[in-house]
């Protein structure tokens, strides 16, 4: 595979820079370049969600304003720049409806797991973001910087008053619910861009020693903090857009140099060692529009970046048009995803050499394509061994992804017919009548 990457790479970055007019160039790039804004963001902006870097001095991140909608929103906010909410799937799983995908993909007990952000501000202002835009927006830390110790623990506490709030649904599974009052996993992927906040590693080792996974994803716009953030469980890259200037329209990022920011992300992914990720979230008529091209540039970005997984899904509608030009319009059906994937690892021989079409989650439009290296004698292992990983971290010595895999269960992978149900659990048909099926 080296080898093969080799003889093929000048290329592939010629692909990469030359696909599309761009101000810069990759090898060229300056990890200290100035911190500028996109042209749309020199315009005047009379949003309140936005906060621009104005004056050194440090502040708080958000207005009282921010914090009442945040609040309002179901965010429970910890400090002066943090927040938990509790995710719907965390809900289910704890009723017995079903965990997330990444139950399916990876194993992880939905109802054990905590979505938090040690940074609610970030560097792009995504059409897709569903969170409403009443996050702040920034280029640069200058806030007031609470402790990493601090934002765990507040952050377990927090998460743990909502779940309690579940005590009393009617269809609550006692067993599921005293579960989840022991928190395994952390998604660092709630809002904003969690990798900004300074102490990011000193957080997700305050993680690691309470036994919590992290799944920490990246808009891939900070290379350098990529560079130099400890092990993960699992690392992600956001990849919305295989060309500079379909970036630039679906993501609105701050930095005039975002592109190369992007590409320098991701080449700095195939240096990590734990697991990574590639996530894409298509939205039809953004970065949907199944153009070879198109597809041909995703692939030339697993070729610089080498990811483990790609995740593909379809973006999810926050159920309000806001300032955004999302609509209902723009949310591909499953079936949908599941072609674009085949395309994708059939696009040329490095793909479908080296990738395949592993996991379904039919009931979140979700796909996992897998490198070919994580099927072990005949079987894939996608799914994360956490008590491993937990011995390996506390160890202190390198490890791979393949370290801590392990088998991945026959409901979960591509094709199964229970497409990525979880058998345990009964399904909820919510449309029209309510069905239950096993």
């Amino acid at each position: 595979m080296i080898d093969y990457i080799a003889e093929k790479k000048e290329s592939y970055l010629e692909s990469l820079k030359n696909g599309e007019p761009s101000n810069g160039n990759h090898e060229n790039y300056k990890e200290d370049s100035e911190d500028v804004e996109s042209d749309e963001e020199e315009e005047e902006e009379d949003s309140e969600g936005d906060i621009e870097n104005l004056g050194e001095a440090n502040r708080q991140m958000t207005t009282p304003t921010q914090r009442k909608r945040l609040i309002k929103q179901g965010y429970r906010l910890i400090g002066e720049h943090s927040a938990v909410k509790l995710c719907r799937w965390t809900k289910s799983r704890v009723r017995g409806h079903g965990g997330c995908y990444k139950h399916t993909f990876y194993g992880i007990n939905s109802n054990q797991c905590m979505e938090m952000t040690p940074s609610l501000a970030c560097a792009n202002k995504c059409v897709f973001c569903w969170r409403h835009h009443t996050n702040p927006v920034g280029t640069k830390w200058k806030w007031d910087t609470d402790n990493a110790e601090f934002i765990v623990s507040e952050s377990i506490n927090a998460h743990l008053k909502l779940i309690k709030e579940l005590r009393g649904i009617f269809d609550t599974k006692m067993e599921r619910f005293n579960e989840a009052l022991k928190i395994r996993h952390c998604a660092l992927s709630l809002v904003g861009e969690p990798i900004m906040y300074p102490q990011i590693n000193e957080l997700i080792e305050e993680l690691h020693k309470n036994e919590i996974s992290t799944f920490l994803v990246t808009n891939a716009q900070f290379p350098k903090e990529v560079e130099s953030l400890v092990p993960v469980t699992q690392l992600y890259v956001s990849i919305d857009a295989p060309d500079k200037m379909s970036l630039k329209k679906i993501d609105r990022p701050l930095f005039r140099d975002f592109w190369e920011r992007f590409l320098r992300c991701i080449e700095n992914l195939k240096y990590r060692k734990e697991r990574t990720v590639f996530r894409l979230t298509l939205v039809r008529n953004f970065n949907m529009t199944e153009q070879k091209t198109e597809i041909e540039g995703y692939a030339n970005l697993m070729k610089l970046g080498e990811p483990d997984f790609v995740e593909i899904k379809a973006v999810t509608f926050c159920g309000t048009v806001h300032d955004n030009a999302i609509t209902m319009k723009n949310v591909p059906w499953h079936d949908e995803v599941v072609e674009y994937a085949k395309a994708l690892i059939n696009i040329d021989d490095y793909v479908r050499d080296y990738y395949d079409l592993v996991c379904e989650h039919r009931h979140s439009c979700c796909v996992l394509i897998a490198k070919k290296s994580y099927c072990v004698n005949g079987k894939w292992n996608t799914w994360i061994d956490y008590p491993v990983f937990n011995k390996l971290v506390t160890i202190g010595r390198e490890f791979t992804g393949l370290d801590y895999s392990c088998e991945t269960p026959e409901w979960a992978l591509f094709g199964s017919p229970e497409e990525g149900f979880d058998p345990e659990d009964t399904r909820i048909y919510t449309k029209g009548r309510h069905k239950l099926n096993k």
